[in-house]
């Protein structure tokens, strides 16, 4: 980009500052979880899928000076762009407004997820409880079909699951274990509500 600098270094010390806030908040308040379940607490925030959400949301992707190639392919609304470019705007606030006022932003933002998915902590491995669900309903397992773009430092993973012949469900994430618990659990949603007879 011409010699502009990058936002790694933000990104280093945003992705710092978001692991110390979420465990601060779990465990404050979540005085009833072990800490198995407080780490899986803090993954089921921390992850490109959710501050990708949580950037968008905040308007980051207006706001990124991508190069033109990148930009002609969607990069402004890409998760993985939008998670890194959270966690650098998260570093620029720590920098500049100190540890009170990122830990704010943090437990503003995530707080209210960190709420939903401690009710349901029992169902955040949606690959095996899809695997539960289709052994019952179809007698049958889960069928991932996954592919990537992008190169080998910055892949991006698209994970389609396939049940009884039908696709049910689509994720994407940087690892073929996030694309997959995303397709695991649009899946899930989508066949939970179903009975046996259908």
């Amino acid at each position: 980009m011409g010699g502009l600098p990058s936002n790694e270094r933000l990104e280093f010390l945003g992705d710092a500052v978001l692991g110390w806030v979420v465990a601060d908040l779990a465990y404050r308040r979540h005085h009833d979880l072990p800490e198995g379940k407080l780490t899986d607490l803090r993954k089921s925030v921390v992850n490109a899928s959710t501050l990708a959400e949580i950037g968008a949301e905040i308007g980051v992707g207006p706001c990124l000076l991508l190069g033109k190639g990148e930009d002609q392919a969607g990069g402004r609304s890409k998760p993985s762009i939008l998670s890194d470019a959270f966690e650098a705007v998260l570093g620029a606030v720590y920098l500049d407004g100190g540890m009170q006022v990122a830990f704010g932003l943090v437990e503003r933002l995530l707080t209210p997820r960190m709420d939903y998915a401690a009710q349901r902590l029992d169902r955040l491995d949606y690959k095996t409880v899809l695997q539960e669900l289709t052994a019952r309903l179809h007698d049958t397992a889960p069928v991932y079909v996954i592919s990537d773009t992008g190169p080998d430092h910055q892949k991006q993973f698209f994970a389609t699951v396939i049940v009884a012949g039908n696709a049910v469900g689509r994720g994407e994430g940087r690892s073929k274990k996030v694309a997959e618990q995303a397709a695991a659990e649009q899946a899930w949603m989508a066949l939970s509500g179903s009975s046996p007879a259908s």
